[in-house]
């Protein structure tokens, strides 16, 4: 019988899916090339450092160029994935892009984000931490002159508290070495680890490691370093940086023999920073020049470098200046990032957050910058957009920075902006206050409700799952508040649609938050109240317990070092908003350890505890000189008088009406002179 012969109709059909399936299969070979592959000793880095993630997702998310796209815990995820491989000497990005890009863009997310508060460890696998002997912190950074001003200025502003002027200030600037960080204590030679634990390589140095120009041990925090000439002519063969070099120098065991030539010839050395050399003068005379010595300084050395570090000399003035969780306050590193684009803006897009505030967002055609493909950059506030004119067809300048990524350097062409009057997320009546605009309808907005339970759960750091894709579902199904998420039951979770494994999960998660044992300031800043990051709750807790906050005056905050009194009336007003519902989810019965209090710490000093205002024009010093020294004795200072306040000291000219108030709230009055006998008074007391 004769072959049936397909019909015309059935031919094109075949040759139609054979040509769909082919393009099909280039697809998918175009989407393998685009994703970038890891090199075995990335993954190794990846695999050592403890980050628990599938290989083919580690890829796409440093294959990633629209890192706005990214969720938040994708974006802290990659953010650890690029300090794992860039400390031990295998970037999946450079070191600007994970400043200016991700940690940036995390910044502009959740600036009080934890990941943001931790020092980027030096990562040595397999090896038990140990105590360091003094914490190791990581160094700001800074990217234009409007940033060295301000700091300078706060500096400035220390130094007056302490009675030092600009002339008597020291700053120093030197390079800020780019090797491996590390310890030195005259015994033991650490990794700078966590900044609080390292682990000890002491190894290096007993295999003929020495210190730079010929100091002596013991001399402090410093870092590992190789010369940039010998790596070149003696390494750079074998070796893709000089970072595998120093991986090298501190490994346990099987020391590549270059290496071992190379800290015996002493092109690889300890460097302590307290050795650099640079320039020192004073901040009066740093603020003249300082663009002068920048350009002097930038780019020399015989290690490499990363930018230039800038830092007050004056150990009372460090002391007095302290710390966040994560950085010095008397240091800054500066770095340049020179790359500019101009782009025509296509749209501003509004976006509500968390606290309500309503963020402009400029996007644009892709366009390259610094290595990134960037569609979207985010503006100060609607003040700005009104003011400059930035909407669809106007001209702007970017600039990749360490603030924000992308930042809009300057307007080139303004228009007539849109600016809106409803809240994008829930529709309300926008507010304006200064510069920004604010969605009022905290308690009803979906955007403000669902990223605060989304910031509360990523805050705690004893409770897992409860991801953004969890509580979106949760929003849906009505769950707008915390309290509500922790008196959820299995049978609750399923119905939404949850699988009994996971919702059972879920609630044991709740469970073991409650038992697991808390810092209190950690469970109070997962409220996400303005101005109320860690380190401020932290500071805020140690002055007072936390049933104690909600009931707090403005210059009750503002008296606590470190609080101005705007951000004093932003908390204040923060923590009544937050206050029904803190004390529904505390009433849950956490385990939270109590921040240690400051009237424990300076117990012995003569004004331990005590609140004190000022008024009136002093004799024997300046109102704010005397302010600074009562804060020194152990006193709480306020601008105004509450009846917790125990004493008003007045001067000169005070007001009639102040006195009055004082001796209503049975405060005690004090002049200037009885003010000094009480002190002396209690000097004595204190010595006997």
């Amino acid at each position: 019988m004769k072959a049936r012969q397909p019909s015309n109709e059935c031919v094109a059909l075949s040759v139609c899916i054979r040509h769909l399936f082919q393009e099909f299969v280039l697809l998918l070979v175009i989407e393998r090339k685009i994703v970038k592959s890891l090199s075995k000793d990335q993954v190794k880095a990846i695999q050592d450092s403890g980050i628990n993630c599938e290989i083919r997702k580690v890829e796409e998310l440093v294959s990633q160029e629209d890192i706005l796209s990214l969720g938040e815990d994708d974006l802290v995820l990659l953010a650890k994935i690029a300090n794992a491989t860039y400390r031990a000497g295998f970037p999946v990005v450079s070191n600007v892009e994970y400043d200016t890009k991700i940690i940036a863009e995390l910044e502009r997310r959740n600036p009080n984000h934890e990941f943001l508060a931790t020092v980027e460890p030096e990562p040595v696998p397999l090896y038990k931490t140990v105590p360091l002997p003094e914490k190791m912190l990581s160094t700001d950074k800074v990217y234009s002159d409007k940033e060295i001003i301000q700091w300078i200025e706060r500096v400035e502003k220390f130094g007056q508290e302490i009675g030092l002027d600009s002339g008597e200030v020291l700053i120093k600037v030197s390079h800020k070495l780019d090797g491996y960080a590390a310890y030195d204590d005259g015994e033991r030679l650490y990794t700078r680890g966590d900044g609080v634990r390292g682990q000890d390589i002491t190894r290096a140095f007993n295999r003929g490691l020495k210190v730079a120009e010929s100091a002596k041990r013991g001399m402090g925090p410093g870092e590992i370093v190789v010369d940039k000439e010998y790596f070149d002519k003696e390494l750079s063969g074998e070796f893709e940086n000089t970072r595998n070099v120093l991986a090298s120098v501190i490994a346990e065991k099987n020391v590549n023999s270059k290496v071992s030539k190379a800290i015996e010839d002493k092109a690889c050395v300890f460097f302590p920073f307290a050795s650099l050399k640079g320039w020192i003068g004073s901040c009066e005379a740093f603020k003249k020049q300082y663009k002068n010595i920048f350009d002097d300084m930038w780019g020399g050395g015989d290690y490499e470098v990363d930018g230039l570090v800038v830092e007050v000399l004056n150990e009372d003035l460090k002391r007095l200046m302290g710390s966040t969780r994560k950085h010095h306050r008397w240091q800054v590193a500066y770095k340049r990032n020179l790359e500019k684009a101009t782009v025509v803006v296509s749209q501003v897009i509004p976006q509500t957050s968390r606290t309500g505030r309503i963020t402009p967002v400029a996007e644009f055609p892709p366009i390259k910058l610094s290595g990134a493909t960037i569609r979207r950059a985010t503006l100060h506030n609607y003040g700005m957009v009104k003011s400059k004119g930035v909407g669809k067809g106007s001209i702007v300048e970017l600039v990749r920075s360490g603030l924000v990524i992308p930042k809009i350097e300057k307007i080139i062409e303004g228009v007539d902006p849109e600016i809106p009057e409803l809240c994008p997320s829930c529709h309300s009546k926008v507010v304006w206050d200064g510069d920004n605009i604010f969605c009022p309808n905290s308690t009803d907005c979906p955007a403000q409700a669902e990223n605060t339970l989304i910031h509360f759960f990523k805050t705690m750091p004893n409770v897992d799952g409860f991801g953004p894709k969890v509580i979106e579902k949760l929003y849906e199904n009505k769950i707008t508040k915390i309290h509500q998420v922790y008196n959820l039951s299995v049978e609750e979770l399923v119905d939404m649609g949850f699988g009994e494994k996971t919702a059972t999960n879920l609630v044991d998660q709740l469970k073991l938050s409650k038992i697991r044992e808390l810092e209190d300031w950690r469970f109070l800043a997962a409220f996400g109240i303005p101005r109320l990051g860690e380190a401020s709750c932290e500071k805020l807790l140690s002055n007072y317990h936390i049933d104690e906050v909600f009931r707090l005056e403005v210059d009750e905050v503002a008296s606590i070092e470190g609080f101005a009194e705007t951000s004093a009336t932003v908390i204040c007003e923060g923590l009544k908003d937050v206050r029904s519902e803190f004390l529904k989810v505390y009433s849950l019965g956490f385990r939270l350890s109590k921040t240690k209090q400051s009237k424990e710490q300076l117990s012995g000093l003569q004004l331990d505890g005590l609140q004190v205002v000022f008024s009136g024009t002093m004799k024997a010093a300046s109102r704010s000189e005397m302010e600074s020294n009562a804060k020194k004795l152990g006193a709480k200072v306020g601008k105004s008088i509450s009846s917790k306040t125990d004493f008003l000291v007045v001067g000169d000219s005070v007001g009639e009406k102040k006195v009055k108030d004082a001796k209503t709230k049975g405060v005690k009055v004090l002049s200037e002179e009885e003010y000094e006998r009480y002190i002396k008074m209690q000097t004595d007391f204190k010595k006997s």
